[in-house]
């Protein structure tokens, strides 16, 4: 395809990203910008209270960023097996290779791009937006701001780039997969190499053409490597999976819903590995991140509350897996109430969720203290009840459609922040008032989870009574 054709098969995809959003959303999706910029404003001020420093806060735009980049990325696992499904008839022209006189790297190469661009303005444009409303009253040059927008995207190409270049290695071999995964590991910690000077926010921290070409350069190599190593579905190696319903259902307390909804991320493309990954991925982000404030501000965030808010936040992710193959119609054909149906999917994502978090706190016990390694333990499950209760309760079994539709996108941000926020500057001010901090912290966690069981209980009967309606 000329580079004319290329140009043209862009401007289509991001005219169908935007009348797909549309479509679904109505003119209310015109208002999600606005309401990101609302939303980066409040935060950022709010932050700003707790004595947390600008320089902090875009180190936490970048993280945030970079973790939202990732799960965009996923659109290689999404479009091996699940995509299509949810969407029924609409057929993307990202999985039209078959139809199209182009080869499916070529599509994927161009929906990246399509990606970059339609959130940097859909997202990331907002964000830095919100970030200018407090940072420039407080000083800060407007080129400053810019250069936030631009290192920002470069963290989402990264994100993007990284995680379909390792989903695009898991596709040719999950021993290889794991293999570099350790082997990169053990180099950076071996090695005493800074991961964060070879990204984005290098660049940012210190402007300058070194730092350019070193924080650019990997995110631009995976962004390249990502959709030349990814293999469609239809050219693997196909497989039949064991039988492991009945052993799985006996373990479940004979929960047919919660033993199907395993069953359906066990086998879809990454298994449950992607949990893992998943969690992985925010726990890494993590650790970079309180490091990070530690550096740019007086404080000593605690990286147990921080642990522990972010995974349960992170469990999101897990719950959106657990639903990808749901039609909420479809139950209405099955003796079962949506409640019972909501039931099943706590006990699915629980299992999924939960153990890949304390995974990675059990890990952590090679450099953070046990207390606050417990801390975190105590802190994850609560918040992540709550994460469940309040997305059954706002979304259903659409958590990734819904959310783009901005009342409810409003609803969804409000009640997190409603638990984060407390949390976050729990985490922040531990070091200098760590009785009160973690009795802040463990008493809104419990609170937390109260909330989320009894939205979780209402969240059966509302959507029953909706999808009957519809």
């Amino acid at each position: 395809m000329s580079g004319a054709g290329n140009g043209r098969l862009l401007r289509r995809m991001l005219r169908e990203e935007w009348r797909l959003h549309a479509e679904l959303f109505g003119g209310r999706f015109a208002a999600f910008p606005v309401l990101v910029t609302a939303v980066a404003a409040a935060g950022c001020w709010l932050l700003t209270l707790t004595g947390t420093g600008l320089e902090a806060i875009a180190v936490g735009l970048h993280a945030l960023v970079v973790f939202f980049g990732l799960q965009v990325g996923t659109i290689g696992l999404v479009g091996r097996d699940a995509l299509r499904d949810v969407l029924g008839d609409v057929t993307l022209l990202v999985f039209s290779a078959r139809t199209l006189p182009v080869t499916w790297r070529r599509l994927l190469a161009t929906f990246l791009v399509k990606d970059l661009l339609y959130y940097s303005a859909l997202f990331l444009l907002p964000l830095a937006v919100g970030y200018a409303v407090v940072a420039i009253e407080a000083g800060v040059p407007v080129a400053r701001v810019a250069l936030l927008w631009v290192t920002t995207a470069g963290a989402f190409t990264l994100g993007v780039g990284g995680s379909l270049t390792l989903a695009g290695i898991g596709t040719r071999s999950r021993a290889a997969l794991l293999g570099i995964v350790a082997v990169a590991t053990v180099a950076v910690v071996a090695t005493n190499v800074d991961p964060v000077s070879f990204t984005p926010l290098a660049v940012y921290a210190d402007p300058g053409v070194d730092t350019a070409i070193r924080g650019f350069a990997p995110a631009v190599v995976l962004a390249t490597l990502g959709p030349v190593l990814f293999r469609p579905a239809d050219t693997a190696g196909t497989r039949t999976a064991p039988d492991r319903y009945d052993s799985l259902r006996s373990l479940l307390g004979g929960d047919g819903v919660a033993t199907r909804s395993v069953l359906e991320v066990a086998r879809s493309s990454g298994s449950v590995w992607k949990v893992l990954f998943s969690m992985g991925v925010l726990f890494g982000v993590t650790a970079l991140l309180v490091r990070e404030i530690g550096r740019a501000t007086p404080l000593d965030p605690s990286p147990g509350i921080a642990f522990g808010t972010l995974l349960g936040l992170g469990a999101f992710t897990t719950y959106s897996w657990v639903t990808s193959f749901d039609d909420a119609s479809e139950y209405l054909r099955y003796p079962v109430s949506m409640a019972d149906v909501f039931a099943g999917k706590r006990r699915a994502y629980l299992l999924l969720s939960l153990p890949a978090g304390l995974i990675y706190l059990l890990g952590s016990l090679y450099w953070l203290p046990p207390v606050e390694v417990a801390l975190g333990a105590v802190v994850f499950p609560p918040v992540a009840v709550y994460v469940f209760g309040v997305t059954t309760y706002v979304t259903g079994l659409s958590p990734n459609e819904l959310l783009f539709d901005t009342p409810l996108f409003a609803a969804f941000s409000a009640a997190l922040a409603v638990v984060a926020l407390p949390l976050v500057v729990a985490a922040l001010v531990r070091s200098e008032m760590p009785t009160t901090a973690t009795g802040i912290a463990l008493g809104v966690a419990a609170l937390a989870a109260l909330v989320g069981v009894g939205l979780a209980r209402r969240a059966g009967p509302r959507w029953q009574a909706r999808t009957r309606l519809q």
